[in-house]
């Protein structure tokens, strides 16, 4: 039976900085695609510099699409809730500003209602000692960022950022989710 015709879905997701969770949602099975871009702001089509900048509205942010009999948008979300801090507003780690926000732009009445969900068990059960601050937003437009960002870590392990952010991120999902991790051959 050919792939042609499978159905995928997609999950837009804001986790920080994009070049820190590209390389985990990469590596899930069922996951597809995986595209770094910027959501949620009123600038059309914003360029890296501008996010940055915190004045677009934008979130850096994850495209993922992902083949729904294979992974669930549940199994995604239970991903994005390990690999950031959905407690700090507009943070993660070094990273601040409202770029930076944890968020999850929803595509659907579904996401929304399993996101409110989750955030409520979550907030209920004490995974964290704050509230969870991540915010819904209706997808409006998701915007590719600029090539060089594309598939970033598998490229650049080398450079610092990766090695001191990047690679401790990959190598505790690895740990964490190795059940869901994609099979090679």
């Amino acid at each position: 039976m050919s792939d042609i015709n499978k159905t995928l879905e997609t999950a837009t997701l804001g986790t920080g900085c994009f070049w820190c969770t590209e390389a985990v949602f990469q590596q899930l099975e069922g996951v597809e695609k995986v595209a770094s871009g910027y959501s949620g702001g009123q600038v059309d089509n914003p360029t890296y510099k501008q996010v940055c900048t915190g004045n677009t509205g934008h979130a850096e942010c994850l495209n993922i699409e992902y083949d729904p009999t294979k992974i669930s948008f549940e199994d995604l979300m239970e991903v994005f809730w390990k690999v950031h801090d959905p407690t700090t507003l507009n943070r993660q780690g070094g990273d601040v500003g409202t770029q930076y926000r944890s968020v999850v732009f929803y595509r659907s009445p579904e996401q929304k209602a399993i996101v409110e969900k989750q955030i409520a068990e979550l907030d209920n059960s004490g995974a964290w000692s704050s509230p969870i601050v991540t915010t819904l937003e209706p997808l409006v437009k998701f915007y590719a960022a600029e090539d060089y960002h594309d598939n970033y870590f598998n490229l650049n392990g080398g450079n610092p950022y990766c090695q001191m952010v990047v690679r401790p991120k990959v190598e505790k999902f690895q740990k964490v989710f190795k059940d869901k991790l994609k099979q090679t051959v």
